[in-house]
């Protein structure tokens, strides 16, 4: 799965900014956004299809797969031709220049199936119902700590029983020496995709107040308040992690 093909080269952050400010999934960041996910996140590629399978395995013929903070559409192409033609895809984004970008590739990739996009603030209530899968890749992170138990919680509640909750996410490590380690390790990734100094200072300082990771240990005890039952670990590299968990 090339997810580059359509995607122009991240340079957002190439120039000095005097003043940078927060983040945003606008229409500047969404022409690059496949290009920038790539070079920022490791394995993405892998992690995808690695989410793509789980996600197969556990969806059922007549119910919703869902993708909360779909960007783009790569989780949906990739899951698309694993599964049933009878499992609708519903995927979920704030941001409508994300979401019309995501039309505009599934209908390129051939998608056929049914499938909804729905501009949604995960902030808010959104409604999940029927729901066999529900897929939060990199998304939770951009939920305001404040907002993510009760959002786990109506994920649960929208969730057939044995449904299931894939979760990717950036972490911090248990302890503060590994992470000081694993965050040089990242930027050392970034280096090598050809992402400058600057480039990586300015992006941090945007992100600062937008992106609020937990411990993997925290993600995991969020889950279980949820209702989870099962947990497990289906991805790590340094700052990086992948959990599936289970209604039982």
């Amino acid at each position: 799965m090339n997810i580059n093909e359509e995607s122009e080269k991240d340079n957002i952050f190439k120039d000095q900014i005097t003043k940078v400010s927060d983040f945003k999934f606008g229409n500047k960041v969404v022409n690059v956004f496949d290009d920038m996910v790539n070079r920022s996140v490791p394995f993405y590629g892998e992690m995808q299809r690695m989410t793509a399978e789980l996600a197969a395995d556990h969806a059922q013929e007549t119910t919703n797969v869902y993708d909360l903070g779909c960007s783009t559409g790569t989780t949906l192409i990739g899951l698309n031709e694993l599964v049933s033609q009878k499992i609708h895809f519903i995927g979920i984004d704030e941001s409508e220049e994300m979401l019309n970008k995501c039309n505009t590739k599934l209908r390129e990739a051939g998608v056929t199936r049914a499938y909804d996009l729905q501009v949604g603030d995960l902030h808010q209530d959104v409604e999940i119902n029927n729901a066999s899968v529900v897929i939060l890749c990199l998304t939770l992170q951009f939920v305001r700590p404040l907002y993510r138990n009760r959002l786990l919680k109506n994920i649960y509640n929208g969730l057939n029983q044995g449904g299931v909750l894939i979760l990717v996410e950036k972490v911090l490590a248990e302890n503060s020496l590994f992470n000081r380690d694993f965050i040089k390790y990242y930027y050392d990734y970034k280096r090598r995709l050809d992402y400058s100094e600057m480039e990586i200072s300015q992006k941090r300082e945007a992100l600062e107040n937008v992106l609020i990771p937990y411990k993997l240990s925290e993600n995991v005890t969020l889950l279980n308040e949820a209702g989870f039952a099962h947990c497990e670990t289906f991805f790590k590299w340094y700052n990086f992690s992948g959990l599936i968990a289970t209604k039982q």
